[in-house]
């Protein structure tokens, strides 16, 4: 079997096979979720992550992308972005080969550890448990109808007067940013970031890194050049402190399902309803920016209690477990 490493940047030849592949499986695996456009794919492997050097391979029937962190405190370990096999050539050794290979570039980088998102109930969880992964962070996708959530026609009102006072707590005011946060702004999105260090992380071995705004405008430049698009909706206060935020991707604009990023309230802010306003603000937006969007898409953990309520409330519901597994070299 021969393993190829794609071209550096890849032929429209290689993407429109890694494409085809991966369409494949999500069709077979999931089949009442999207697959990805080849707008999605395309932007994935020529532009590479923020977080490390990318390294992706195929064989005839399979593909395989890595990402080994470069960021200084997480050089030990890395991501398994994709390990796929077309459906019709499972269980003739494809998927092996292409790990062997994957982990033959890990210990040859001196890592000890690699992780991966991997949906539960499915291939991908068999194969990862059979070459040694363990879920260290239980979690779920949930999706949300953007047209049946009982909240859009309250939300697109309050956007249309201005943000409107029953959707934004007292004391603050909802910023909304197509794009790269402003200059003026990306500092203090930065630091409320930092937030998210309390978040659930069971075992996964990864540092958190300080959040810069050079970090933040390096990852979410990433998205863009990638031919996404990208809205962050934010709740500030007067004098200037980003209390609160959320982020809303959509890896092909023109495709029916975004996903939503990060949601962030800063401890000192919360209790004041602040996730659940700047969500909605970032449904309105979603509906009238993106007209063809069906549905948003967000992970969060099993322990992640606060967030999942707020997300129960505004409408979300469990689409499929999801495990964030690691596994120790």
């Amino acid at each position: 079997m021969t393993i190829t490493a794609l071209s550096v940047p890849p032929t429209d030849t290689e993407i429109d096979h890694w494409w085809a592949v991966l369409a494949a499986a999500r069709t077979a695996d999931l089949p009442g979720t999207p697959p990805p456009s080849r707008t999605e794919v395309a932007g994935a492997l020529r532009v590479p992550s923020a977080r490390g050097r990318s390294v992706h391979w195929a064989t005839d029937d399979a593909v395989a992308s890595l990402v080994l962190f470069t960021d200084g405190a997480n050089d030990h370990t890395a991501f398994l972005e994709e390990l796929t096999v077309r459906p019709d050539a499972r269980r003739r050794g494809a998927g092996a080969a292409l790990w062997a290979r994957v982990r033959e570039e890990l210990l040859a980088d001196g890592r000890t550890s690699v992780a991966a998102e991997v949906d539960l109930g499915g291939p991908g969880q068999a194969f990862a448990e059979s070459v040694g992964f363990e879920n260290v962070l239980p979690m779920a996708w949930y999706v949300q109808d953007v047209r049946e959530a009982r909240w859009v026609q309250g939300a697109q009102a309050a956007q249309a007067a201005g943000g409107g006072a029953a959707t934004t707590p007292a004391g603050y005011e909802l910023h909304c940013w197509p794009g790269l946060v402003p200059d003026d702004w990306a500092q203090a999105v930065a630091l409320a970031h930092g937030a998210m260090e309390d978040a659930p992380s069971g075992e996964l071995d990864q540092q958190t890194q300080t959040w810069t705004a050079e970090r933040l405008h390096a990852a979410h430049r990433k998205i863009l050049d990638r031919g996404g698009a990208l809205t962050t909706v934010a709740a500030v206060t007067p004098d200037g402190e980003v209390a609160a935020y959320t982020e809303l991707v959509l890896s092909d604009p023109a495709g029916p399902r975004a996903l939503q990023y990060d949601t962030v309230v800063v401890p000192a802010h919360r209790g004041h309803g602040l996730g659940r306003a700047v969500k909605l603000r970032m449904l309105a937006e979603a509906a009238t920016r993106h007209p063809d969007l069906r549905t948003i898409a967000t992970s969060v953990a099993d322990d992640n209690t606060p967030m999942l309520a707020v997300n129960a409330a505004l409408g979300y519901r469990r689409e499929r477990g999801l495990g964030y597994f690691q596994l120790k070299l």
